[in-house]
């Protein structure tokens, strides 16, 4: 290596440039070992140092991205293996007495054992409310009329919206809504989760399919 190579090395390494940067300018293969001794006892400048600080930090984030794509990839993969493996369990529902079975087991868990004359049912989650209908529907001759719903929520929501979301997910006409009942302990403070939609309480006035369900859940038991 001559002289000459190893002074510019030398220049631009006080300058702050790193070993890559010095072997791209001088477009030079010079191995990294010989850079190093070349370059022993210089003091870099604070520019050098901020740069290799900027480096680190942009290689974590960069690392930290493709963990987290690589981590979305397999929950993904995970998540689609538990679809394949019980999506047959579904169509074990057209079987009016498996459905029986498990809206039993959904209002034991979610529904009102207090009324004796009819079903009261509530959740938070739509899907939960979806498929307590949907369950409903399916096993019993429904009569539409007979349902009503009732919203509680909090304080500083819009009771208006709330309505209109649970009467589309519930199939239930806004007329047949009682009133909303509002959470007086939320009165003056403000909802930390936007997405929440309240509590929807559905009630079906048959003491014959209340009575049914209890019957089939002492079976079962």
């Amino acid at each position: 290596m001559s002289t000459e190579l190893k002074q510019k090395t030398i220049t631009l390494r006080k300058q702050g440039k790193t070993y890559a940067e010095i072997v791209a300018i001088l477009k030079t293969p010079i191995p990294k070992g010989t850079l190093s001794y070349w370059c022993r006892g210089i003091s870099m400048p604070l520019s050098y140092k901020n740069k290799i600080k900027l480096s680190a930090l942009l290689n974590v984030e960069k690392a930290r991205a493709v963990a987290l794509a690589t981590n979305k990839i397999k929950r993904q993969t995970y998540l689609q293996t538990i679809v394949e493996q019980n999506e047959n369990l579904a169509p074990l529902l057209e079987d009016k007495g498996v459905a029986k079975i498990a809206l039993t087991m959904l209002y034991l868990c979610e529904g009102s054992s207090s009324q004796k004359s009819s079903l009261m049912f509530g959740n938070s989650n739509p899907l939960i409310i979806s498929l307590f209908l949907k369950l409903l529907r399916k096993c019993y001759l429904i009569d539409s009329q007979k349902f009503r719903c009732t919203l509680q929520c909090r304080a500083d929501q819009d009771i208006k919206k709330l309505e209109e979301y649970w009467s589309q997910i519930t199939q239930i006409p806004l007329g047949q809504f009682y009133k909303a009942q509002i959470d007086v302990r939320t009165i003056g403070k403000p909802s930390k989760k936007p997405d929440y939609k309240g509590v929807c309480r559905i009630d079906y006035f048959s003491a014959n399919i209340y009575n049914e369900l209890k019957i089939i859940a002492e079976l079962l038991g």
